[in-house]
């Protein structure tokens, strides 16, 4: 006879196992996902716990594993609520594989902005519990890459080199944000601007040196000010496009 944890694994994702099945719940999976977001927006997601989930619902923490086991399906259910805001309403979507992922891209950074906590915790959970929201933002996905015409690698290719770029992009803002908050922060800043000062003058960084010029200090803040540029997602998300869509016209010259 097979233990209860390897008929649990056996029966699949938590997608594959009905909801509970009385006829009004006193909970459901929808609402046990977005008490945790909320939590996890206002204190971060190691805030995140069955126990603290049931407080806010108001429901005895063994209840929730009635509709929840373990925190694995917590955290795949977590990620298919996020996953849905991705989505792009059909008659919202644009024509045109380059637009359509243009819009993509920018559905997917703004849930990196609503809930930033999640570019340090990408990937966790059960890799295959892929729900139905991952699964519907991969076939919008994939539609709008087969407007190119390109064969599925290249498709793949394509979408990849995108979600490439929005996530570096939200990870160095993710960061970037996370530095010169408080005064221990600046601290640290201001030894870093002596130190970076002093490897300057020994001549060996000339670019930097220009970069910097006279006032080091200032010139390193003007490059934090342009990488922090709220403009500059979107420029070069249409400069990458600029390089994809010259790919693409060559792909398609060399399948003709």
């Amino acid at each position: 006879m097979s233990s209860p944890a390897r008929r649990e694994n056996d029966e699949g994702p938590i997608w594959a196992r009905p909801a509970p099945g009385s006829r009004r719940p006193a909970y459901t999976r929808e609402q046990i996902a977005q008490t945790a977001i909320a939590i996890a927006d206002r204190d971060g997601f190691e805030a995140v716990s069955m126990r603290r989930i049931a407080g806010e619902l108001g429901a005895g923490t063994m209840t929730l594993y009635h509709y929840v086991r373990n925190k694995d399906e917590l955290v795949a259910l977590v990620s298919d609520t996020i996953m849905s805001e991705i989505l792009v309403p059909a008659d919202e979507l644009p024509e045109g594989w380059r637009d359509g992922l243009a819009e993509l891209a920018r559905r997917t950074l703004a849930i990196f902005r609503r809930h930033p906590w999640i570019v340090e915790h990408m990937g966790e959970g059960d890799p295959m519990a892929a729900g139905p929201s991952v699964l519907r933002h991969v076939e919008q996905t994939f539609a709008v890459t087969a407007r190119t015409g390109l064969d599925v690698d290249d498709q793949v290719e394509l979408s990849t080199i995108v979600d490439d770029y929005v996530f570096g992009h939200a990870m160095r803002a993710y960061h970037g944000a996370r530095i010169g908050g408080d005064e221990h922060e600046q601290d640290k800043l201001d030894r870093l601007g002596a130190y970076l000062a002093e490897q300057l003058g020994t001549g060996d960084y000339p670019h930097l040196d220009a970069i910097a010029g006279d006032d080091p200090a200032a010139g390193f803040a003007r490059i934090g000010h342009a990488t922090s540029d709220e403009q500059r997602f979107e420029r070069g998300l249409q400069r990458l496009l600029d390089g994809l869509e010259a790919w693409v016209e060559r792909a398609r010259r060399d399948g003709a």
